[in-house]
């Protein structure tokens, strides 16, 4: 291991980390980048393979005896290692592939409470150790205060959609109730989540099963809960093996509000 991520904690790996992928990401946006059909619509770029290969590289130098689970190139590493970090090296493919900077860059250490999401076009680095969370921007840290004071929630709207019909993502948009108290957003990339924890979104609303181990989203779960955000499955339970989907809320009043209005399963049908 070099000096350079000699001494460092988990989180400050992370970070590390996160920022390698974003650097690579910034670098090559805006190129013709050939896709790389992965099934369902779903793609890959350039960008994505080399910025996770920056990504494991840093985590390689600075965590040897670890395991990688890699949005491309799949799990990585001794396979009895005891711990593995989730890497998402560009979350929000579509939108950089035509030109829009909304995008992320998440790494998170399974079941260890350390994460870094990485802007790479805001220059903000959001990260956690499990028991605080803050941002790096400009070399300052500013710990991360979550509020529902903007009123905006984030709605991923994209497929596949296992709650239907019982729950509709684009059914909550309609509810008089939701339009009423909030303003729906769709950033489609979960740079959202780090948003919640950070105060520009009041919620983030997404369907799916059990999504604490994905690599999507752990980083953006692990420091939503480190600032104090509510934290729950479209039902309202805890997430994990047995949750469905994803409920995150800068405070339990806005997050209750939710619950009320995605309802019953039975509730959004027809």
């Amino acid at each position: 291991m070099t000096d350079s991520y000699a001494g460092l904690d988990d989180a400050a790996v992370a970070a590390a980390a996160a920022r390698a992928g974003a650097d690579v990401v910034r670098a090559l946006y805006g190129r013709r980048l050939a896709r790389i059909d992965k099934g369902g619509g779903d793609f890959a770029t350039a960008a994505d393979i080399e910025a996770e290969k920056a990504i494991l590289g840093v985590l390689r130098e600075a965590r040897p005896d670890d395991a990688v689970l890699g949005e491309e190139g799949g799990p990585q590493g001794a396979a009895g290692a005891v711990r593995q970090w989730l890497v998402d090296p560009l979350c929000g493919t579509h939108n950089y592939a035509v030109g829009t900077m909304l995008v992320a860059v998440n790494v998170a250490l399974r079941g260890g409470g350390a994460a870094a999401v990485a802007d790479p076009f805001g220059g903000e680095v959001f990260l956690t150790d499990g028991e605080n969370a803050w941002v790096r921007h400009d070399g300052a840290d500013t710990l991360l205060a979550p509020t529902s004071a903007t009123r905006l929630v984030d709605v991923n709207l994209d497929p596949p959609f296992p709650g239907a019909p019982g729950f509709r993502a684009v059914d909550l948009l309609a509810r008089p109730a939701f339009v009423d108290r909030f303003r729906p957003r769709v950033v489609s990339t979960t740079l959202a989540l780090a948003w919640v924890a950070a105060g520009k979104r009041a919620a983030y609303v997404t369907d799916g099963g059990d999504l604490s181990g994905s690599v999507h989203f752990a980083a953006g779960i692990a420091l939503c809960e480190a600032a104090g955000c509510v934290v729950t499955g479209i039902d309202g339970a805890p997430i994990g093996r047995t949750g469905r989907g994803l409920v995150v809320a800068a405070d339990g009043e806005t997050h209750g509000l939710l619950m009320s209005m995605i309802g019953s399963p039975g509730e959004h049908r027809g």
